[in-house]
């Protein structure tokens, strides 16, 4: 790998549907693997530990999709069009096939992607993640939202939701925010606009409907969830739930550990995914 995610240049690509994607790429070989982001997240709020970690002998990509970051457009609010935006970019990089690994929100639109196009994705890696339609799942609690969901981001009120509060995984999510704004140069930040339609998309999910959840029993491709045991956000019944009814699901549940495990665990969790996509 010639050079970091911290370091790694901001790209456009240009896709038929008329947005100009933005989008950043490290390591080489292998299926590439697509990084899906979480509510309000743009390309800097990939910890880049995590990512390092992952480009070890394969092509990383991260983008941000339709109207978030710098990529052009309006932020759709539904999953099912963000999903369709997202297989709009890896079509303009001319994928035919690639892993994908979907963060929270990220994780909806990954479900979508295998759904509508399942020969685009050979493995699937479902972080925080929660199948359409479980009861209990129509909007975040309401301290949550407050914390990640007004005008202006308090970093503290992020470390609530995204870490517990133990002094360990507190620790952890101080240094992941370090980590991830260390760069020269930053990507746009996302717009209020985006806020309201991912939440809009977000809480269209979570609307309870038992028939919806049969859905999932249709991804073809390999499955491994994973949750942090202590998420606000997505609670980890939802991802026990989802593995549970994805044919031979595998999942993990990382101790200590809320919406951000991923960066937390980022050694443990990089190694897991690797395992995973590396399997015969």
């Amino acid at each position: 790998m010639t050079e970091t995610y911290a370091q790694a240049p901001a790209k456009t690509v240009s896709a038929a549907n008329g947005v100009e994607y933005a989008y950043r790429e490290v390591g080489e070989g292998g299926v590439p693997l697509v990084l899906l982001m979480h509510f309000r997240g743009n390309l800097d709020y990939w910890d880049p530990a995590l990512v390092d970690a992952l480009a070890q002998g394969r092509r990383v990509i991260a983008f941000d999709n339709t109207g978030v970051g710098g990529s052009s457009g309006s932020t759709p609010g539904t999953v099912a069009q963000m999903a369709l935006d997202a297989i709009a970019f890896l079509d303009a990089l001319d994928l035919a096939q690639a892993d994908i690994l979907g963060f929270s929100l990220g994780s909806f639109v990954a479900q979508e992607i295998a759904l509508i196009r399942p020969t685009l994705v050979r493995r699937l890696v479902l972080a925080s993640a929660a199948p359409q339609g479980a009861p209990g799942m129509h909007g975040w609690a309401q301290w949550v939202i407050d914390s990640v969901g007004e005008p202006e981001v308090v970093p503290a009120k992020v470390l609530d939701v995204f870490y517990t509060q133990s002094s360990e995984s507190r620790s952890a999510g101080e240094k992941a925010f370090g980590r991830m704004f260390t760069r020269a140069e930053f990507d746009a930040p996302t717009t209020w606009q985006t806020r309201q339609a991912q939440y809009d998309a977000v809480t269209t999910w979570g609307i309870p409907d038992s028939s919806l959840l049969e859905r999932v029993t249709a991804i073809q491709a390999p499955v491994f969830v994973a949750n942090g045991d202590s998420d606000p956000m997505i609670l980890p019944r939802y991802s026990h739930l989802l593995a549970g009814l994805i044919p031979d699901a595998r999942i993990k549940i990382y101790p200590d550990s809320a919406h951000g495990f991923l960066f937390q665990h980022h050694e443990e969790f990089a190694g897991d995914v690797k395992e995973f996509l590396d399997r015969a």
